[in-house]
């Protein structure tokens, strides 16, 4: 659509998380070792499970996935925020900007989905033990990966072309440290309702529908465990406990940043930040410090580093 008579901007102006240069620097220091952590310990997970055997199994095919999207996932945001950090201007190209929201949707949502297709696997593991390398074979793994990440993809595009269609002549000031739908929309020289409307029906009701699949799994796991606990039950409960963590962090955001109107609050910038680097700090920590499998494969190939040496 063509919108006449409007002066299309070029650039936006991102607030980032304060004006203080020392605060900044600060700031700088301690994102960039998060970051630095995000990537090493995901990427430690991808590796650990590529190359010990005993590891590819369903849910470490899907661990290696969401490790995956958490370095993207971070990687669209931090980069970007360490930069402006130290420049004096934190403006942003406005291609950029509708980059950054394409990727941030696209890897939030093949998140969502993702977690929910991980809680499914636990359902599976824990009440269906008999029947789950039959339902969950590679087949269907590669097909739900498959479902998951061209859902996040849908999603994005639909998102992004709406965003993309709207006219922008000012102003130009996203009250965040980076581009998000519910921001830029708010800086459209036309009436949003409608749009708002359908980020509410589309993003809030995606996160908001996913985490009730995902806790209606988890009082059917819990029921189904009300009586004893085998060893291996007791394993893949404690899994979904690091799960549930993950799920309540990453979901918590995004229903509350998208199930409301497109407005400004004091906390949205402490829980973006939690959204974009918390969370995937906290994945690698949760799955491999809590579990024993990881721990194990990573001690053997700690042995094997060393026997070469």
């Amino acid at each position: 659509m063509v919108w006449p008579n409007h002066t299309r901007v070029s650039d936006f102006s991102l607030s980032g998380l304060t004006t203080n240069h020392a605060a900044e620097l600060a700031l700088f220091a301690l994102f960039t070792i998060i970051y630095a952590l995000i990537i090493l310990g995901n990427g430690l997970i991808v590796f650990t499970v590529a190359r010990d055997e005993r590891l590819r199994t369903p849910m470490y095919f899907f661990l290696c996935h969401l490790s995956v999207i958490d370095v993207c996932h971070s990687s669209v945001v931090i980069p970007r925020m360490l930069a402006d950090f130290l420049a004096a201007e934190k403006s942003i190209p406005f291609e950029q900007c509708v980059a950054q929201m394409f990727f941030l949707h696209l890897f939030a949502c093949t998140e969502i989905f993702l977690l929910t297709v991980m809680a499914y696997d636990r359902y599976l593991a824990i009440c269906k033990p008999m029947r789950y390398g039959t339902i969950m074979s590679r087949r269907t793994r590669l097909q739900l990966a498959a479902v998951v990440w061209t859902g996040g993809l849908v999603h994005s595009l639909a998102l992004t072309a709406l965003t993309l269609n709207l006219p922008y002549c000012g102003p130009r000031a996203v009250d965040n440290f980076f581009c998000d739908v519910p921001l830029v929309i708010k800086l459209a020289c036309t009436n949003t309702h409608v749009l708002e409307t359908l980020i509410i029906s589309n993003s809030g009701l995606i996160s908001v529908v996913c985490f009730l699949v995902l806790v209606a799994s988890y009082v059917v796991i819990l029921v189904s465990l009300r009586s004893h606990l085998s060893e291996g039950q007791r394993k893949a409960l404690s899994t979904c406990a690091a799960h549930l963590t993950v799920v309540t962090l990453f979901l918590g955001h995004c229903i509350f940043i998208y199930l409301r109107p497109a407005k400004s609050l004091a906390a949205d910038k402490v829980v973006s930040i939690f959204f974009t680097a918390v969370t995937p700090l906290m994945n690698p920590v949760i799955y491999t410090l809590r579990n024993e499998d990881m721990q194990n494969a990573l001690r053997k190939l700690c042995r094997r580093q060393t026997d070469c040496q």
